[in-house]
């Protein structure tokens, strides 16, 4: 990416006026440490000598013989102005190709500059995509990670697997409870959970001895193997209704669905 001296250095027109032979002495010296310390610079230098030479190429063309013509013509009929000398002439002729080369290589040197900046904002661009697609690669990866944990975790010879099914008040529940006892690892499959009112959700519980442990809030939108966390010498799960947003305590009315654990046996 071009720094912000080489950018000053450019937008100033001073290479330019190096190209023409209209720099000072400092200025020629400044321009040319520029063209021999910087590659940028060089290449800009370079790229206005081919648009010099290709401008002079172009517009070196032979005027009609009429037009000659009819300027003699007007010289003699009506001469406007005698020039004291052909030194003033060649003055006056170099000052007006001066003036055209500087307003030429001006809009170059702009030129290159915008085309240099829309580069630069491309590059940018093409960085950000490579930085989102590194980030989904590694979102992937992690994915991937925890399918494949997941999978171990299933096929676990420690692994239990327990079905909790509704009963009348939620006939179309099933969930799947996976407890490794030994790793200390749970995980729940939601495969269904029938519809309740807006202020109503789904909670599960491990059930202790003397009290009943918040496992979280299940809902369709968690269709999918997920863990929950593990609580030692759980006797069993339930699932109730609660209020939404969950209880911190299992309500008293009786479970949707509950299930026996067999990992004191």
């Amino acid at each position: 990416m071009m720094n912000d001296k080489i950018t000053t250095f450019l937008n100033s027109g001073l290479l330019n006026k190096y190209l023409i032979g209209q720099t000072t002495t400092s200025e020629t010296l400044e321009a040319e440490h520029f063209i021999a310390e910087y590659p940028a610079v060089q290449k800009a230098y370079e790229v206005l000598q081919n648009k010099l030479e290709f401008t002079a190429q172009l517009n070196a063309e032979k005027a009609p013989q009429s037009i000659l013509e009819d300027v003699l013509n007007t010289i003699e009929e009506k001469p406007v102005v005698t020039l004291k000398s052909k030194r003033t002439k060649k003055w006056y002729s170099l000052a007006i190709a001066a003036s055209l080369a500087a307003l030429l290589f001006a809009g170059s040197s702009a030129y290159l500059f915008n085309q240099n900046n829309k580069l630069s904002d491309e590059n940018q661009i093409i960085v950000d995509e490579i930085f989102d697609l590194r980030s989904d690669i590694a979102d992937n990866n992690n994915t991937l990670h925890q399918l494949l944990e997941q999978f171990k975790q299933l096929n676990n010879p420690e692994t239990e697997k327990y079905v909790l099914k509704g009963n009348t008040r939620a006939k179309n529940l099933k969930t799947v409870a996976y407890i490794n006892p030994k790793e200390k690892k749970s995980m729940i499959d939601v495969i269904s959970l029938p519809q309740l009112p807006d202020d109503k959700v789904y909670q599960i519980w491990a059930e202790l001895q003397d009290k009943m442990v918040n496992l979280g809030v299940l809902s369709e939108a968690d269709r999918r193997l997920q863990e929950i966390p593990y609580t030692q010498d759980a006797l069993g799960l339930s699932i109730s209704i609660e209020p939404k947003g969950g209880s911190q305590v299992r309500s008293k009315d009786t479970p949707v669905a509950e299930i026996s654990l067999k990992l004191n046996e």
